[in-house]
């Protein structure tokens, strides 16, 4: 369930690269804690975007929770189909429910974030605690 491929960050997004753009969306972890998501409020694009910074925010039957930028840019695209189906977060969260592209300003960022090993160690160490 946590795809090797990407890079995750402690409040559960997750980061995919290609070349110097990041494509950003919450875990599998996070929509299935969040429940059903029923609105998604995302940053425009254009917007520049420091990583720990609040670039939105998902609402669902349970709960409205942050979305964080795991990474610094400039908000390139956002995905317009959630703002119809937000669903798709909760069917396809590292597919079809990405939420943002960054252009990236400090690749380097990327290689703090949690690898999916590390990252599935760090779900585990929160259900015990």
């Amino acid at each position: 369930m946590i795809p090797a491929d990407l890079r995750y960050h402690q409040e559960h997004e997750w980061v995919r690269v290609s070349g110097t753009q990041a494509t950003i969306g919450i875990s599998h972890f996070a929509q299935d804690a969040l429940g059903d998501i029923v609105f998604i409020d995302m940053p425009k694009p254009g917007a520049v975007v420091k990583a720990g910074q609040q670039i939105g925010e998902v609402e669902s039957t349970k709960t409205t929770s942050t979305i964080y930028t795991p990474v610094s840019g400039t908000i390139a695209k956002v995905n317009a189909d959630l703002k119809d189906h937000p669903e798709l977060v909760n069917s396809d969260p590292y597919g079809k429910g990405w939420m943002v592209v960054i252009d990236l300003s400090n690749v380097s960022e990327v290689d703090k974030l949690m690898t999916a090993a590390q990252y599935e160690a760090f779900l585990a160490s929160q259900k015990k605690g």
